[in-house]
């Protein structure tokens, strides 16, 4: 099979058309990214202010997430492979809404810190490796392409969401950032990979392995 962008994905229930799976995935990952690995670039200062914390603890709370991230990984590399990546991808959107809302909604540096836990389940199971992971497990030797056009999605993050991070910030102050980020992530990202990714069944996908390796 050709890795044409308008491909239909043979090994997927439901199966979408290459260039949509591919643009609804760059779309969420830049704003993935932007929501959580980005985000102190623009509200670390502000939140330190604010809260009167230290920049370094401010700092570590983004450290931590991606501490978290990583131990999570393996696991969410294993669930993709047998169960394909629509509900983790989903999940992930949800995890991120849901720590952004507690971020936003800080107190003091324990609920801080927990809202970084959250955060960084959703970036080990949201971000790079996983929106990868999933590419592979729908195209298997074919995803090359397409893994390379998600990852120049995905560059745009910083350029797209360092100044709307400022803008927004400007207006609604730092919490304000953390309730429009969430917002994007339960009210767009999540519909977006529940709708558009498929489903894998493991018959389908053992079977377009031997096909592919013939």
């Amino acid at each position: 099979m050709r890795d044409d962008p308008a491909t239909v994905i043979p090994l997927a229930q439901g199966a979408k058309p290459r260039a949509l799976i591919v643009c609804t995935l760059g779309m969420t990952q830049i704003f993935a990214w932007g929501s959580s690995y980005y985000l102190p670039a623009v509200l670390a200062q502000p939140i330190a202010d604010d809260m009167a914390w230290s920049f370094a603890w401010v700092i570590a709370g983004l450290s931590f997430g991606l501490v978290i991230a990583g131990f999570v990984s393996p696991l969410v590399g294993r669930i993709i492979n047998r169960n394909g990546g629509r509900s983790v991808l989903t999940l992930s959107s949800v995890l991120l809404g849901a720590g952004l809302l507690m971020l936003g909604g800080s107190q003091n540096l324990s609920m801080y810190l927990l809202a970084w836990f959250i955060i960084g389940l959703g970036m080990g199971s949201g971000l790079y490796d996983a929106a990868f992971g999933v590419l592979g497990r729908l195209y298997l030797q074919d995803a090359r392409r397409s893994i390379a056009a998600l990852t120049l999605f995905g560059g745009f993050a910083s350029t797209i969401c360092w100044p709307l991070s400022a803008l927004m910030l400007d207006q609604f102050g730092w919490r304000g950032v953390c309730f429009a980020y969430a917002a994007i992530q339960l009210c767009l990202a999540l519909p977006l990979h529940w709708l558009v990714l498929p489903t894998v069944s493991n018959q389908a996908f053992h079977s377009g392995r031997r096909k592919n390796a013939r």
